[in-house]
């Protein structure tokens, strides 16, 4: 998988660009939730275009890995307004965060929340319609296992949506460092899909552009 690790302008990172990567890695304390604070603003563009690309149905079962303070899982919800929407993180600070947002819909059953390992998912073969991840591949230390076992729990026809920012992109922030994030070009997320079991033919990976010039990648991929 052509997945690069990198130093910034060959040096290591500040004291405090390094903390700045941790909290986006593993958010804990009031440092993680201000950057749960800092999450939902910089990924709505990221999350309303990785959630539009799942194509969600009325009735549809979902999941988001990785899904910070939870305002992904509130689009989700609003188109599977007959379905369940399943949150996944690792933080507790963002379940909380997660959970003051979707409040109403957890109450109905439609938003449920928890927290476990990626690499080895708690849901029943063939059990979902769609899996989302937005922002979090960076951090998966093993991403060849958590796309097989995304590839497992998609029924046939079902989809995951991942979006990451670009490499080229990444190399210019400071916090985006070796210790804490892995930069994923277009060919490493089409190979990170490949190696989880879904088919060349199924998976498609196109290039974006955010607010303020930043290049985006989606990827699509259907489970046959």
């Amino acid at each position: 998988m052509t997945v690069h690790r990198h130093a910034t302008a060959g040096a290591p990172l500040s004291g405090a660009w390094h903390v700045i990567g941790q909290q986006l890695r593993s958010p804990q304390g009031l440092g993680g939730w201000l950057a749960g604070v800092l999450m939902r603003i910089v990924n709505d563009g990221p999350n309303r275009r990785a959630v539009k690309a799942l194509d969600i149905g009325p009735g549809d079962q979902l999941l988001e890995l990785g899904c910070g303070p939870g305002h992904a899982l509130a689009l989700m919800a609003t188109e599977a307004l007959g379905g369940t929407v399943y949150g996944l993180d690792r933080s507790l600070v963002m379940l909380e965060q997660a959970l003051q947002r979707n409040r109403r819909a957890i109450a109905a059953g439609r938003v449920r929340l928890g927290t476990g390992s990626f690499e080895r998912l708690e849901f029943p073969t063939g059990s979902l319609d769609g899996v989302l991840a937005v922002n979090v591949a960076y951090f998966w230390d093993d991403a060849g296992r958590v796309t097989r076992e995304i590839h497992r729990i998609l029924r046939p026809g079902g989809r995951i949506s991942i979006y990451v920012t670009d490499a080229s992109a990444m190399r210019r922030w400071p916090f985006a460092g070796p210790a804490t994030h892995r930069l994923i070009d277009a060919q490493a997320l089409e190979r990170m899909l490949l190696e989880g079991g879904f088919e060349p033919g199924q998976v498609s990976v196109r290039s974006i552009m955010l607010t303020g010039g930043v290049a985006g990648l989606i990827a699509v991929a259907t489970r046959t």
